[in-house]
């Protein structure tokens, strides 16, 4: 997909953005992590509506974070355009994921050209139902995101609402797409699509991508292609 014309006060690389209310994102099957389990990064095509690539999301972690670690891993990814250039960069610290911590959750960082910080994904406390939260560049709370009490991949679509800071209104989704019996039983690659108003700030919109990726390592990345469903932040 050509670059379009960037609109006022837009970060670079951040224009294609300004166009879209969806975004799909495809993470690619690892021969290896399917055959022998082996963890490897993981690379995702993120796609318009139309099945164009508009950007390519590549993990930077070395093999031991990868296969000691395992999903709960601190990561980088960085987001390349058509033309390879890195236009966001997304950090993920080692932190708790369970609701036992509630002091030491998860949070990531998004850049937007990489090193001027844009935004934040950061965990909320929980135990029934995950939620987090899309904050502005200062910490300050924009966006919700509240999931299901089953994250069950594989029984169909998961469904994750995105609303006002204080869910009042609905404001759009992320959705773990159902891939199919055999792609869910023996890989992980997954499919996600996300939805959000075209009016929306391209900063914000790219913040509720990142959350995307924190999403997935979360509560889809599997161990040994061995589901993890669990109720909850249990999971």
């Amino acid at each position: 997909m050509a670059a379009p014309q960037a609109p006022p006060n837009c970060p670079p690389g951040l224009e294609y953005l300004a166009l879209v209310d969806q975004l799909l994102v495809h993470q690619q099957t690892e021969l290896l992590e399917a055959f022998i389990g082996f963890e490897t990064n993981n690379k995702y095509d993120i796609k318009n509506s139309m099945g164009q690539r508009v950007y390519l999301a590549a993990e930077d972690n070395d093999c031991c974070s990868r296969n000691v670690c395992g999903a709960s891993r601190p990561f980088d990814i960085k987001i390349l355009d058509n033309n390879q250039r890195e236009v966001m960069h997304l950090s993920r610290p080692l932190r708790c994921s369970t609701c036992w911590c509630p002091c030491f959750l998860q949070r990531v960082e998004v850049q937007a050209p990489p090193g001027e910080v844009i935004g934040y994904v950061k965990q909320g406390w929980s135990i029934c139902k995950p939620k987090f939260w899309i904050q502005n560049a200062a910490g300050e709370d924009i966006l919700r995101i509240d999931g299901p009490c089953f994250t069950c991949s594989i029984c169909g679509d998961v469904e994750f609402d995105v609303s006002s800071h204080d869910g009042s209104s609905p404001v759009g989704r992320i959705s773990k797409q159902w891939s199919g019996l055999i792609k869910e039983a023996f890989t992980d690659a997954d499919n996600f699509g996300v939805t959000f108003p075209i009016d929306l700030d391209v900063r914000v919109k790219a913040t509720t991508l990142a959350a995307t990726f924190l999403i997935d390592f979360m509560f889809f990345e599997k161990k040994g292609n061995e589901e993890k469903d669990a109720p909850g932040m249990l999971s």
